[in-house]
């Protein structure tokens, strides 16, 4: 069984200088890092890296330096699984229906933008908004999400920060 811990909207260093150390906590312990863009600046990017392997794509507020060496969507294999990791866009009505077309033969799909945790199952395909640990913009809640992999599927957790 494979842990991997999934973030997104850190927004660094526009609303705080470092991750919750709870978080950090959490993020040491990963067999993968998943963060689902808005980044902002690439030391984030550079952080999470000295904590573990990591899997991460570009947001619609990363700075130029994010997006020019991170894609936009990509696929990871966990345990035989397959992740898609995009950020989305546009509104929050419709991001997921938006998102699940960005990808075909996968068994989940982590996503951002909307700073609110959500978890769903769409034809077969695991949804999963780990929200924002660090930015209350559009979101009242801060949160994460853990995924326990392994041959027999994903199991998501969407974890609470206050």
């Amino acid at each position: 069984m494979k842990r991997v811990v999934a973030i997104s909207d850190t927004h660094i260093p526009k609303v705080g200088e470092d991750l919750p150390r709870v978080l950090m906590e959490a993020l040491r312990g990963a067999d993968l890092i998943i963060h689902a863009g808005d980044l902002v600046d690439l030391s984030v990017l550079d952080r999470l890296r000295e904590l573990g392997p990591v899997a991460a794509v570009a947001g619609n507020m990363d700075y130029p330096s994010v997006r020019s060496v991170l894609p936009e969507t990509r696929v990871v294999e966990v345990e035989g699984k397959r992740i898609g990791i995009t950020h989305g866009g546009g509104p929050p009505m419709g991001i997921e229906r938006r998102v699940l077309s960005r990808f075909s033969g996968v068994d989940a799909v982590v996503y951002g933008h909307t700073h609110s945790a959500h978890l769903e199952e769409r034809k077969g395909i695991l949804l999963v908004n780990p929200g924002t640990p660090n930015d209350r913009r559009f979101s009242r809640r801060l949160s994460y999400a853990v995924l326990e992999v392994d041959e027999e599927g994903i199991r998501p957790e969407i974890i609470w920060l206050d």
